[in-house]
């Protein structure tokens, strides 16, 4: 088996397997990107920050053990973000391939964004104790900007048809966001959804 380079920069931590244990998480990796030279609303530290929001729901959500801890993750390797979410569940294990939820469903597309968003990811088994690992990799070059994987149909408005300026706007900006029903003031300390 391959060895793994060792990491430029990691942070790592227990948290309550709660959803309060999740937004925690997901404050701390963006404080982290942050201190790392990655900006809260650049593409780099919206995009994992939000990868990191879904795995750690998933865990509070279908890794959870009452009593056990989840925990994460984040490393920096040259220039390619890893995040590990760990928790004690064994017997759910995500599916190597998310399915397309129910239109009606109003949960189910966590794997999918995560897919979506990241360059890789995946499920390995906990090496020293019962449980499971979901990880996504993200690449983010020296630019700052992750890689995409999918580009944007050209937009069709009528300033873009008569070669007029349009603002441009990342597919995780904070109005992308947003859209998925996240609002600026989830993301703050104590940031509650009225």
């Amino acid at each position: 088996m391959p060895q793994r380079p060792a990491p430029e920069r990691e942070f790592s931590m227990r948290f309550t397997s709660t959803p309060r244990g999740a937004r925690l998480a997901r404050r701390l990796v963006s404080h982290r990107l942050n201190d790392w030279g990655h900006p809260y609303t650049t593409p780099a530290n919206e995009t994992f920050t939000l990868i990191t929001a879904e795995l750690t729901a998933n865990a509070v959500r279908h890794g959870h053990v009452p009593g056990r801890d989840f925990h994460v993750q984040l490393t920096l390797v040259e220039d390619t973000f890893r995040i590990e979410v760990t928790d004690t569940r064994a017997e759910k294990q995500p599916p190597s391939t998310p399915p397309t939820p129910d239109s009606a469903s109003e949960s189910g597309r966590g794997l999918l964004l995560v897919s979506a968003l990241a360059d890789a990811w995946g499920v390995t088994p906990r090496s020293a104790a019962p449980g499971k690992t979901v990880w996504a990799t993200l690449r983010v070059p020296a630019g700052g900007h992750p890689h995409t994987h999918r580009v944007a149909p050209p937009p069709t408005d009528s300033a873009s048809a008569y070669g007029h300026d349009t603002e441009s706007f990342p597919a995780t900006s904070s109005r992308r966001r947003d859209d998925l029903g996240l609002r600026p003031g989830d993301a703050s300390c104590g940031g509650r959804r009225r």
